[in-house]
């Protein structure tokens, strides 16, 4: 399917499927500052071969969604808890785009922020959620995934000005922040951020998206109140948010699988997908059982 605007909570969102309407539903939620498109092609592809019905869209502020306005103080989104908006509007927006697609309910993956809005989407709207999976992301507490402090530097260094300068900082970031057990493909990081150069980079966006994560608060008591099959995904060296993350959204998660994977950072390199994929297509499953019984 190409890519599609869908109007839903107020903001334009820019979307696209894989794979035949009437499979397994699979919204795929990115993290800050990522298009749909870091959800690799290919990717998506395998998991409609596994029979999901496969939907990324690109989050409000990001990509060719609906670009947002309002000025962001990080230290007081922080302490006040201020933001122009929340994790919980961005559930919102991906519960109206399963409504505007005819989709009473799906799997929900999300990765670093992605799974935080994921982790949301499943508090706030349970019956549209059949099972949750959250990659390389945390609960909000503030005492668990913390980043290194070279990776935080990275995250709030200057925005690049211009086409080089955005995809060189885009390698050098992920030199830092990616998979240290697996090899760094940068002739694929390159063309990632061409891509997303091309398709609209918006540092505006990406404060914004920050300051709802800086501005949420901590989801482990919600969290431990569903009944959901889930899967944690979690690096053993992801420098951005510490695997503690990870583990704190498994303990909170009654329900819940944790794949710490060895040597994996803040990214999904090519050779864990089929892992991604196998475990993704276990935890449909236990749903299917779980709406069985």
């Amino acid at each position: 399917m190409p890519e599609t605007i869908a109007a839903v909570n107020g903001v334009e969102l820019c979307h696209e499927t894989f794979g035949p309407p009437d499979g397994r539903p699979l919204l795929m939620i990115m993290g800050l500052a990522s298009q749909m498109i870091w959800w690799d092609d290919e990717l998506c592809e395998n998991l409609a071969a596994e029979g999901f019905f496969v939907i990324r869209y690109d989050n409000r502020d990001a990509g060719r969604s609906s670009r947002m306005t309002g000025r962001v103080n990080l230290p007081l989104a922080y302490t006040l808890r201020t933001a122009p908006y929340s994790l919980a509007d961005m559930a919102g927006d991906a519960a109206g785009l399963l409504t505007e697609l005819g989709v009473a309910s799906a799997h929900v993956v999300g990765a670093s922020m992605g799974g935080m809005v994921a982790q949301t989407l499943a508090i706030e709207y349970p019956s549209r959620v059949r099972s949750l999976t959250s990659i390389m992301s945390t609960t909000g507490n503030r005492f668990v995934g913390r980043p290194s402090a070279k990776a935080l530097s990275m995250l709030l260094s200057a925005p690049p000005r211009n086409r080089e300068e955005y995809v060189d900082s885009l390698v050098r970031t992920f030199r830092v922040i990616g998979s240290p057990g697996y090899p760094f493909d940068e002739a694929r990081m390159r063309e990632r951020a061409e891509r997303s150069f091309e398709r609209g980079v918006n540092p505006g966006g990406a404060a914004r998206q920050l300051a709802a994560i800086m501005s949420g608060r901590d989801r482990f008591r919600a969290l431990r109140k569903l009944q959901v099959p889930a899967l944690v995904v979690h690096g053993s060296k992801d420098p951005l948010v510490h695997v503690s993350g990870g583990r704190a959204t498994a303990r909170a998660l009654r329900e819940s699988e944790l794949d710490v994977v060895p040597g994996m950072g803040h990214d999904l390199p090519r050779a864990i997908w089929p892992r991604l994929t196998r475990g993704l297509v276990r935890t449909a499953d236990r749903a299917w059982i779980t709406r069985r019984a």
